[in-house]
């Protein structure tokens, strides 16, 4: 995107633009109707497509829509399958192979500096895209192709997929309907398209071919130093580091335990056997739940202090993890609840505590970023995010192993549960890390935050942070693309 553009849709904040369309609005219907909420999403895209060039909007919904929404939701479930019925492989095993899936995002600021540091024939983003467009689709195109390859070599394919997908849950997961017609492995074949589409994104994506590169470089590299230097100076702070301390152990401590719980739910034998299109419609309607979430948290939620919040959402958290193991006991059964019906009930619970438990830690984000490297800065508190997901999947995995849960005996499974749930109790007591602010309070020092605001305004790569008071859209927008991972 052209840097005119970039720093005119900084100064012409989205409230501003839409402000007249918004206050219309408001006279035909409440701002938390479900009309109001559906015209505002219209509005916002209209708003985006009157501000940006249209190949920036056709890479969002590229990147996000489908490379992140349709292949993240589609790679889940298939990946499961692909280890159960294809390399059948144990679960521990499996949750740990998937720890290594995290490896990319855990990169994600090395990526960054790769794309403003060293360009390629005067572009920083186009052969970028194409790169990962064509890592993706070859690592798809080659598990799913090769029959059953060695497992280092699936785990390779995976893992170079996992560089242009991320896990963020959208309605299409309904899509894994796929699985029964095509099997966990040629339905791979699908998840080459996003990638395609990358390729696509890489040729045609608008952006001014840089002529000064050697200048450009010698730049670059100084606003990486600045950026190093100010990274440093902001994660010694206490306002920063005890709350990225309490958002990495807060997912590290909930131990996963998904690959035991559906080897368990898919089993003919030990668990109620339930079928592909069943375990689509459990996604699918995951998904829906992870949605109401969302809107729970943007229009109820948003306004309370962090710790607050934080507190009360992981207590609901451990709470809601007690139905996974009324359910593998078969409580359920018990009180006369059928296991369809309340595996739903449990999903849909899940995934909306996970969404208001998750969304305010993803704010909190925003606002330990100092001025100037905003964009950096965040994708090291994402890294943070990364390892504290990659220490639950492993984390799960040892646990699954240490206890003896395999791809036939579910005995101890119930056990790995209550302990993953003791944990999330136990998290609570991390909640003094959290500061006590409003979302919307500053939570570094100022001078933190005006050190490197100079340098932002000379960027050509100015992110776009809207200020305080109009902040509200790019939540949202930073919530959903990011929240799945859980």
């Amino acid at each position: 995107m052209d840097p005119l553009e970039t720093r005119e849709l900084v100064k012409k904040s989205p409230t501003d633009s839409s402000k007249k369309d918004d206050g219309q609005s408001s006279e035909t219907c409440s701002r938390t109707s479900p009309l109001c909420i559906f015209m505002e999403l219209f509005q916002w895209l209209q708003m985006l497509s009157s501000q940006l060039n249209p190949t920036f909007i056709f890479g969002v919904v590229v990147v996000y829509g489908l490379s992140q929404g349709l292949s993240g939701s589609f790679f889940k479930v298939f990946t499961d399958y692909y280890w159960k019925d294809v390399q059948k492989v144990q679960p521990s095993a499996v949750q740990l192979y998937m720890g290594l899936y995290y490896i990319p995002w855990v990169m994600k600021p090395i990526w960054g500096l790769f794309t403003d540091v060293f360009p390629v024939r005067g572009y920083k983003r186009r052969p970028y895209f194409i790169v990962a467009g064509v890592l993706g689709c070859v690592s798809a195109m080659m598990i799913a192709l090769l029959g059953k390859v060695p497992i280092a070599v699936a785990l390779s394919c995976l893992v170079g997929m996992t560089a242009g997908v991320a896990i963020a849950d959208v309605t299409i997961d309904a899509l894994v309907f796929f699985v029964h017609h095509l099997g966990p492995q040629l339905s791979l074949v699908l998840m080459a398209v996003p990638p395609v589409l990358l390729i696509v994104l890489g040729f045609v994506i608008y952006e001014v071919r840089s002529t000064s590169l050697q200048s450009e470089k010698k730049k670059a590299m100084e606003d990486l130093q600045m950026a190093l230097r100010g990274m440093s100076k902001t994660i010694k702070l206490p306002q920063v580091w005890k709350p990225s301390l309490f958002m990495y152990l807060s997912l590290a401590l909930s131990i996963s335990t998904h690959e035991g719980h559906f080897y368990w739910y898919t089993d003919p034998k030990a668990g109620p056997a339930f079928s592909q299109e069943f375990v689509g419609i459990i996604y699918a309607v995951g998904a829906l739940a992870s949605i109401a979430g969302v809107l729970i948290y943007q229009k109820a939620l948003k306004n309370y202090p962090f710790r607050s919040l934080l507190l009360y959402a992981q207590i609901l958290y451990g709470v809601s993890g007690m139905l996974d193991l009324t359910f593998v006991l078969r409580w359920n059964l018990a009180i006369g609840i059928p296991d369809y019906f309340f595996v739903i009930a449990e999903e849909c619970v899940t995934r909306i505590v996970s969404r208001i438990r998750w969304m305010p830690m993803i704010v909190l984000s925003t606002r330990l970023c100092p001025l100037g490297i905003e964009g950096t800065f965040f994708a090291l508190l994402m890294c943070i995010d990364s390892l504290g997901s990659l220490s639950s999947k492993w984390g799960g995995g040892v646990f699954l192993h240490l206890f003896h849960v395999t791809r036939s005996d579910f005995t101890n499974l119930w056990l790995v549960i209550l302990i993953r749930n003791v944990l999330r109790f136990a998290t609570i007591g991390l909640i003094f890390l959290v500061p006590r602010g409003d979302q919307a309070d500053n939570l570094i020092p100022p001078d933190i935050l005006t050190a490197n605001s100079a340098a932002s305004l000379d960027d050509d790569g100015l992110e776009l942070v809207p200020v305080k008071e109009t902040s509200e859209e790019v939540h949202l927008l930073i919530d959903e693309n990011h929240a799945q991972k859980f």
